[in-house]
């Protein structure tokens, strides 16, 4: 059975929803919405209480100003405040994309309430050589100019050649909801790009922070920029990469495969 919820935090509300049992998961995305979760939280919710939850000013999780901002830090303290509503010291964290980089800033701004932490994918693209960061900072303004420019579908092109996926590559499944869909797009352009790929980690607070940290990468994602940025998080951790199944999304057409990897991830 899944349970939604609501909780106030500062300028808005959080939608969050709660399935099945067991050691307490939180799973997040950025901008990805909650229900693009639904069929991983559902495949371990026979032995997780898995809390999912839609990212402030996405989908179900309003803000009281809808063009207000989305840094990771923002974000890290909204999940700090979903655990003290779910009454919990602390979780096993699971975050993928710009949901990773959530994680990684709840770790730096809330020590000891992350047991283990699984960041699949996060596009921290400042732990690139100075030069390529540079690059990428450009290329980043290019696509909010380009979104405010010619529009969102073609701010999304830019973003995925730039990201390294094959032109016939294809975002996120749609919703039922496509008009919440072209909003959330919009708002990734407009309040959440910028901030998180130029979040730069404290990985000193990071590894005080947290109990373990799980850097995870698609077997499908190849020369993905992201697949880079995870290799060097891992390295600078003292880590190395974690196998999962599919590629940057791989958690969507094969939920119960991907389940099962973080399992394993977890229980190290």
């Amino acid at each position: 059975m899944t349970t939604s919820h609501t909780l106030d935090i500062p300028g808005g509300t959080l939608h969050y929803e709660v399935r099945g049992s067991g050691p307490l998961l939180l799973v997040m995305g950025s901008p990805m919405a909650a229900s693009y979760f639904a069929p991983l939280a559902d495949a371990l919710a026979g032995d997780h209480t898995v809390v999912t939850h839609d990212p402030r000013g996405i989908s179900a999780s309003k803000l009281d100003d809808p063009n207000g901002p989305s840094t990771p830090e923002l974000r890290a303290d909204d999940v700090a405040a979903l655990l003290d509503a779910l009454g919990a010291e602390s979780a096993d964290l699971f975050g993928t994309s710009g949901g990773a980089v959530t994680v990684l800033a709840f770790a730096e701004r809330h020590p000891g309430r992350a047991r283990t932490l699984v960041a699949h994918e996060p596009p921290l693209l400042e732990l690139l050589p100075a030069a390529e960061a540079a690059e990428q900072r450009a290329a980043v303004d290019e696509m909010v100019e380009i979104f405010h420019r010619d529009g969102l579908g073609a701010a999304m092109a830019k973003f995925m050649g730039n990201a390294g996926f094959d032109d016939d590559a294809e975002g996120p499944p749609p919703s039922d909801n496509p008009e919440q869909d072209y909003a959330d797009g919009c708002r990734m352009f407009t309040a959440e790009i910028r901030p998180t790929t130029r979040h730069l980690p404290d990985l000193d607070a990071i590894a005080r922070g947290v109990g373990r940290v799980v850097v995870g990468v698609g077997v499908e994602s190849g020369d993905l920029i992201v697949s880079r940025t995870s290799e060097i998080l891992a390295e600078k951790l003292g880590t190395t990469v974690t196998d999962f199944p599919g590629d940057h999304g791989g958690f969507i057409p094969q939920p119960i495969e991907f389940a099962d990897a973080l399992r394993k991830a977890l229980a190290g």
